[in-house]
């Protein structure tokens, strides 16, 4: 669960988060974005708690999981450093107790009607009240999670399912999220991150107190790109702690 050993020093991490913001920011900024409209997730799955402060003496306070079991106790180890924790993985319904006891700020990985009305369901209960995503699979890959949303033709047959946990008690949908397919060239992602723009704004006019304007699109590789097609969060891992842990 450790970073490579010569990035676990803040110095080190430090410098790749600087070369990281920069690009944020140059890329916001040739879209005619803000560069404060986009915010850095540091995904720090795999990578061990010392990993974790290094990196937030270095300024970075938010941090993206993808196992609830990996991350619950890195996440009490830290408790006292005040990061904020977003679960960006997949959630097995069964695992749904355990990230809403966690208290992650955001879950970006919402799937399926199920989970988001078991993760609602149990935030009531507990007096809560849990931001989500809904994942959205834009690539028809069938290695991709999400909702089917490669076809706009099939859009409108989300409507129903996108309102229900709209109005499930307990849950706040703050948007949307998607992964690209891996590809050669970055720009050739370009295509799927404007189609879950496209989506957001469908979906938007068509609900438009249930869904909100988040956009969590693009990683290490694909980022920049991502962000000229408006994503709001981006989800940075190997550009910041290196290759994963073991």
């Amino acid at each position: 669960m450790t970073g490579a050993p010569d990035l676990t020093t803040a110095a080190a991490i430090r410098e790749r988060l600087a070369v990281v913001r920069e690009r944020i920011s140059s890329a916001a900024s040739r879209a005619g974005r803000d560069p404060a409209e986009v915010t850095l997730v540091a995904v720090s799955k795999t990578h061990g708690p010392e990993v974790v402060r290094a990196a937030a003496e270095a300024g970075q306070h938010l941090f993206g999981e993808n196992r609830v079991e990996e991350a619950a106790p890195k996440m009490q180890s830290l408790a006292a450093a005040g990061l904020e924790w977003h679960m960006i993985g997949h959630v097995q319904t069964r695992k749904a107790r355990e990230v809403i006891q966690s208290q992650f700020a955001l879950v970006h990985s919402v799937d399926t009607v199920k989970l988001g009305e078991r993760l609602g369901m149990l935030a009531a209960q507990a007096g809560q009240r849990q931001a989500v995503l809904l994942e959205m699979n834009v690539s028809s890959e069938a290695s991709k999670s999400g909702f089917g949303a490669s076809q706009p033709q099939h859009w409108p047959e989300l409507l129903a399912s996108v309102a229900e946990l709209a109005d499930a008690p307990g849950l706040e949908v703050r948007g949307l999220m998607a992964m690209a397919p891996q590809v050669e060239q970055p720009d050739s992602a370009r295509p799927f991150f404007e189609r879950l723009r496209q989506l957001q704004d469908f979906l938007r006019r068509q609900l438009p107190a249930g869904v909100g304007p988040e956009l969590s699109m693009g990683m290490s590789d694909d980022f920049e790109v991502a962000i000229a097609a408006g994503a709001t969060l981006v989800r940075i891992g190997r550009a910041i702690f290196g290759e994963r842990g073991q």
